[in-house]
């Protein structure tokens, strides 16, 4: 049996441009035949990250980089500095080659690598102690790798094209962030003056346009606890996966932040722990809100609560538990604050956890 925990969040964003698409324009997403606003998922996990900052340690974060080389040099500084240059550079090599991950002629990697502190600090003591003509220091230098890893990296996975024995299964997602409603994306046309010109020149200085939005959104993420227990330890997961739901309900992309101070708190945050697969209540929404009285936010809980009520009816079992945020989920949710909500569900994964 596998343990699921599915975070869904509503929140309503005022015009703003959170995430753009290649020409600047706030990105859309066309579903149940209406355009959306969208928040892409990596944009999302980029600011979760951001918050991992605050929330983890060090040594249960990672780094995303081409230059694997200066952070393995410099970790074998750490231990030893005896050495010159080009000696350190030559063993960084070495060792990363050795790992599996491809080098181009700068000594960057080849691709962008995402590696712990602890992996890193695992490999600069290869390179420092092996000799790399013997048999087993490619696999000692693979070991480094997969013996050490991050909460990070379990929960956001890791692909290496070249060496798929470094891979890591994610143990998370995150799902694309949609509006509940119909959008039209709108313009703001804007001008700056010169302020050291404004009596000879009556015009503005410079002239433009931002392309933005506003929103009420369905944003939904999964984390399957038992890989994540497989991969980190069970004494760790559940603390884990609070603060990936904390991180998550509480972070913003920051596209455009300074033009339009667009952050904003979640309306609702409903969490269930399951035992037979994640669910994501996107189908709530897929005949858009209409506009109303009510605006877009309370009719969207109304909207969720609901359709979450008919899939448990029809087509999968009730949670094991499921707490909320809300006041249209009725008595059979246990509402509370967030901070409880992510208190109550960290013992309730130790527990379950615990006992498979």
């Amino acid at each position: 049996m596998s343990i699921y925990i599915d975070f869904h969040v509503l929140q309503t964003v005022p015009p703003s441009c959170v995430n753009r698409d290649d020409t600047g324009s706030p990105k859309t997403a066309v579903y149940g035949g209406a355009v959306r606003a969208r928040v892409s998922s990596q944009a999302w996990k980029h600011a979760m990250r951001e918050d991992f900052k605050s929330l983890f340690a060090a040594e249960d974060r990672a780094i995303r980089t081409k230059a694997v080389t200066d952070m393995i040099i410099a970790e074998m500084r750490k231990i030893d500095d005896t050495l010159d240059d080009a000696m350190y550079l030559g063993k960084a090599k070495a060792a990363l080659e050795a790992a599996g991950i491809a080098l181009d002629k700068d000594d960057k990697a080849k691709a962008l690598f995402f590696i712990s502190s602890r992996q890193a600090k695992a490999l600069a003591e290869c390179a420092l102690t092996l000799d790399f003509k013997s048999k087993d220091a490619k696999k000692q230098c693979e070991n480094a790798l997969k013996d050490n890893p991050s909460i990070e990296i379990a929960l956001f996975g890791r692909m290496v094209a070249g060496a798929t024995t470094l891979n890591c299964d994610a143990a998370a997602q995150v799902a694309h962030a949609i509006s509940t409603h119909a959008v039209h994306n709108e313009y703001d046309y804007f001008t700056a003056c010169d302020d050291l010109q404004k009596e000879d020149n009556a015009g503005a200085g410079h002239l433009g346009t931002v392309e933005f939005n506003s929103s009420t959104l369905y944003r939904y993420a999964n984390v399957n606890a038992t890989e994540l227990a497989k991969t980190i330890g069970t004494e760790k997961v559940a603390e884990a996966i609070a603060k990936f739901g904390q991180a998550f309900i509480h972070s913003m992309p920051t596209g455009k932040e300074n033009t339009f101070a667009n952050r904003t708190l979640p309306d609702a945050v409903y969490v269930t722990l399951r035992s037979d697969q994640p669910v994501n209540l996107c189908g709530a929404f897929e005949q858009p809100v209409k506009p109303s009285n009510e605006g877009f936010a309370v009719p969207s809980e109304k909207k969720l609560a609901s359709y979450a009520k008919t899939v448990y009816e029809k087509f999968a079992a009730r949670p094991v538990a499921e707490w909320c945020v809300s006041s249209e989920f009725g008595t059979s949710v246990k509402s509370c604050t967030l901070p409880d909500l992510l208190t109550e569900l960290e013992t309730a994964i130790a527990s379950v956890i615990g006992e498979e």
